[in-house]
């Protein structure tokens, strides 16, 4: 009898597990090089404070500046190889940096416009991999494989930012950027077995271009109440956490005093969070319905946010505190499972990249904004009244989401029934 038959579900499906496989070893690296690559900057490259700022902006515009391409051209071409070539993309990317500082060439010019091109693959990949997984698995099975996807995600989390640290420890900054490199070699590899066959894509509209294509991608989701809803409660949700972010690690260290080491056992307690309800997602929607699911996570997400700022008086109040906040990160992995699988299960295939694109950018604009307008309030007003600032803002994201008909939703609907086709 084969392993996988003491598994039930999509444990069973060779080829989920082949997407899973690389998608978690792939996560892994690049939660690595989070913490590797602004310290190539600041330990290899003595950066400025200003030049840290830059690459991170490096990181987030290429989403913004490609996206809703990317959306259009995920929905004209076959969804793999797309991916495929985005993570080889990136291994050679990557690979780069190490290889250049063992030739003493490596400049913050190199790593900026390694960060920027890694960045435009990576919103190609993004969009891809959202529209891609409902033409491997039935869409009744999108929670499950959603769900499954998170929970590996959350547990690699735990281990990779404590594994990054001493990765750069042991091996210097660019060296552990190599892990990553190599992580998109195993991902391509893992889609490269995969033998479902992918559906063909459908031919464009006559005289459908390109613009043409993007305007009515977005055009679908202005005029859907549904993805209306998502997409502006998405947009508060990530402008708030990008202003609360902007001034996290500042007030961590400097307003609350806590060690680094401390800060890592608070951060794997969240990925610990993640995990568990990315195991229970599927339970909480059948136990409360999806739009009420959907409500209570968002609401509980951004209502914890307040913990951080609002954390005063003795030491050990002040951990319970951070650490009660990092709790959160459970029911925002619910939230984020069962919106992704919502738009999955409603948006038309021939749709879903244009669709997802336009959700993305909307997000990444979000966070952009945000992290400038928390950096300019945190100079004017203070670390904690801006963290403050952020988390009153992300509690008014659940309007959206009362004001539509997600509220009213008791189960996934079926594909196109609140959607239109563009």
């Amino acid at each position: 009898m084969s392993p996988l038959q003491h598994f039930g579900g999509l444990w069973r499906h060779p080829d989920f597990l082949k997407l899973w496989l690389g998608q978690t070893v792939s996560l892994g690296g690049s939660l690595v090089s989070r913490v590797a690559v602004p310290l190539v900057a600041i330990l290899t490259l003595d950066a400025t404070p200003g030049e840290v700022a830059l690459l991170r902006v490096a990181d987030l515009v290429p989403g913004i500046v490609i996206g809703l391409f990317a959306g259009v051209w995920v929905d004209r071409m076959r969804r793999r190889p797309l991916m495929i070539w985005a993570d080889l993309g990136r291994a050679v990317l990557l690979g780069s940096m190490p290889l250049a500082a063992l030739a003493g060439l490596l400049r913050l010019g190199q790593l900026l416009l390694v960060v920027f091109a890694a960045g435009l693959l990576t919103a190609l990949f993004e969009v891809a991999y959202h529209a891609y997984l409902p033409t491997l698995v039935t869409r009744d099975e999108l929670v499950e494989g959603n769900s499954k996807l998170a929970a590996s995600g959350a547990a690699i989390e735990v281990a990779s930012f404590g594994l990054g640290g001493w990765l750069v420890q042991v091996l210097t900054a660019p060296m552990a950027v190599l892990v990553d490199a190599i992580s998109f070699v195993v991902s391509a590899v893992c889609l490269g077995a995969i033998r479902t066959s992918e559906p063909p894509s459908p031919e464009p509209r006559l005289g459908q271009t390109t613009w043409l294509a993007i305007r009515d991608g977005l055009r679908l989701v202005l005029h859907d109440p549904m993805l209306r809803a998502l997409a502006g409660a998405h947009a508060t949700l990530s402008f708030s956490i990008y202003v609360w972010l902007a001034m996290l690690l500042l007030f961590l260290t400097r307003g609350l005093g806590l060690e680094p080491v401390v800060l890592g056992v608070l951060f794997a307690v969240g990925g610990v969070s993640s995990l568990v309800g990315a195991t229970f997602a599927e339970r909480v929607e059948r136990r409360l319905g999806l739009g009420r699911t959907l409500v209570v996570t968002l609401v509980v997400t951004s209502a914890g946010l307040l913990l951080v700022p609002l954390a005063t008086g003795p030491y050990v109040l002040v951990v319970a505190l951070v650490g009660a906040q990092q709790l959160a990160d459970g029911p925002a992995t619910i939230y984020q499972i069962h919106e992704r699988s919502l738009i999955q299960a409603t948006v038309p295939d021939r749709s879903l990249g244009r669709v997802t694109a336009s959700l993305r950018v909307v997000g990444w604009i979000a966070m952009l904004v945000g992290t400038i307008v928390g950096g300019l309030l945190g100079e004017a007003i203070g670390p904690r009244a801006t963290m403050f600032a952020g988390a009153m803002t992300a509690l008014q994201a659940a309007l959206w989401l009362l004001w539509s008909p997600v509220r009213r939703l008791r189960r996934m609907p079926s594909a196109g029934e609140n959607v239109e086709t563009a």
